[in-house]
């Protein structure tokens, strides 16, 4: 077993001990100002019993051994027994210091004990401490007895000590304890989880780092099978990408090939157009329509699997981007739509001119060889952000559609189409720090939403 000071493990057992410590401070300030009131109440109790020796003395006087006895068992300068408020009984010595500070029993206070106990622990002086409190045994007597504090902080000290170590063992058997079960029940379950995981990221498809259901039912077993989840669907997804990759590699020789043929296949329909023969000007245009679709499949083919260049970016107009793609429908003379723009027409994007050409391009003559006959488009600014609209009155996306839209080759709004026009699209946006996204659509139109960076 590793242990690193960096470790889960490490920092459980320092947090442990840590906390347990506070735990036993928070306990020893109340019990330090509980001993020390205990101490003083002990006087009292003392003091009241040396001084109820007055009493049973012959003419109520005693003599100075006896006095000076009883004062040494009490470990007290003086005692003076009140009752009714006048002074009743007392012991004194004849030389006796002044008292430095003096506390009344009867009125303390939670937190004035507290405060008072750590004064007297942080004291470097012997102090005379003259205490006053009610007679333990006699309540309607009051006590008056003046003492050394040096004895007391003593004690106080001692009691301290004691409890040090006593919280230090507590400390030690709970963080023992405490990191034991934690480590049995989360850190070595997250260690081992963590040595799959980089196992896998090392070689996805070895399964020997694969983890056994325990049928734990606590986060730990949610994990561990989630996690055998996820792998299993990274390496369906890896396996499935590896195959699209050498399919895409031989889709993309073939189409390279097949290009080339329907090269000279248009040549030779050229030829077959400037023909007089009746039948052959009757099939000739269907013929080129056929190898143009073609063509056009294999030119969407190739760009789909080339990596997408690097961007040129520029600030130009959202009308003049427009524009450009009004003109090339005009030339292209099929599937026209009247497109219009709405809001936005002097807006200025940064974006690569060609590039975002053949994203409005592709959503626009969607549109219009979906059935749409207006496009409309608008676009305004959303803080740091430019969100274009575009609009068509076509009839829609079909329901089983929607979740293909931006997959290769899953869908397309026409029969001809490839179903590669909106993924590369989506690529383009999205390499311009930006989002395409489904908006609406229904029979009334669909609505294609734009989110890209807005230009300084």
């Amino acid at each position: 077993m590793r242990f690193s000071l960096r470790s889960l493990s490490f920092r459980l057992l320092v947090l442990t001990v840590f906390f347990v410590m506070l735990a036993e401070v928070l306990i020893y300030t109340p019990s330090i100002a509980r001993y020390r009131l205990v101490y003083l109440t002990e006087k009292l109790d003392a003091a009241h019993l040396a001084a109820l020796a007055v009493n049973v003395s012959p003419d109520r006087m005693v003599s100075q051994e006896l006095t000076f006895e009883l004062l040494d068992h009490v470990g007290a300068y003086d005692i003076v027994l009140y009752r009714k408020g006048m002074p009743m009984e007392m012991l004194h010595r004849p030389l006796r210091p002044e008292p430095h500070v003096s506390f009344d029993l009867t009125t303390h206070g939670f937190f004035e004990l507290i405060v008072d106990a750590f004064v007297a622990l942080f004291q470097t002086r012997n102090r005379i401490v003259k205490v006053i409190g009610p007679a333990p045994k006699d309540p309607s007597a009051t006590v008056h007895v003046t003492i050394d504090e040096y004895p007391m902080r003593m004690e106080m000290y001692d009691y301290s000590w004691r409890i040090l170590n006593l919280s230090v063992l507590i400390s030690i058997v709970t963080a023992a304890l405490v990191f034991i079960s934690l480590r049995w029940l989360m850190v070595r379950p997250l260690e081992t989880i963590t040595r799959s995981l980089v196992a896998f990221r090392r070689e996805p498809e070895d399964r020997a780092s694969d983890l056994d259901d325990e049928s734990r039912r606590d986060e730990i077993g949610v994990a561990v099978r989630e996690l055998a989840a996820m792998k299993e669907g990274m390496r369906a997804a890896l396996r499935q990408r590896t195959r699209l990759a050498a399919l895409g590699t031989a889709v993309n020789k073939i189409s390279h090939d097949l290009r080339n043929m329907l090269t000279t296949a248009t040549l030779i329909s050229d030829r077959l157009a400037m023909s007089q023969d009746p039948e052959v000007q009757k099939i000739t245009p269907t013929l080129m329509r056929a190898i143009d679709r073609a063509s056009a499949l294999c030119s969407a083919t190739l760009n789909f699997t080339r990596e997408t260049p690097p961007l040129s970016l520029g600030g130009m107009t959202l009308g003049v981007l427009i524009d450009d793609v009004r003109q090339s429908q005009q030339s292209d003379g099929q599937h026209q739509a009247r497109i219009v723009i709405e809001r936005g027409y002097d807006l200025t994007l940064r974006v690569d001119r060609d590039q975002m050409f053949r994203v409005f391009a592709n959503l626009i003559g969607n549109a219009a060889r979906a059935g749409a006959s207006r496009v409309a488009v608008a676009a305004r600014r959303d803080g740091g952000r430019v969100l274009i609209d575009v609009i068509d009155d076509g009839p829609g996306i079909p329901r089983e559609g929607l979740g293909k839209l931006f997959q290769p080759f899953q869908f397309s709004t026409h029969t001809d189409g490839s179903g590669l026009g909106l993924t590369i699209a989506r690529d383009i946006v999205q390499a311009h720090g930006g989002r395409l996204e489904l908006e609406s659509t229904g029979e009334h139109g669909t609505t294609f939403r734009l989110d890209l960076p807005g230009a300084p």
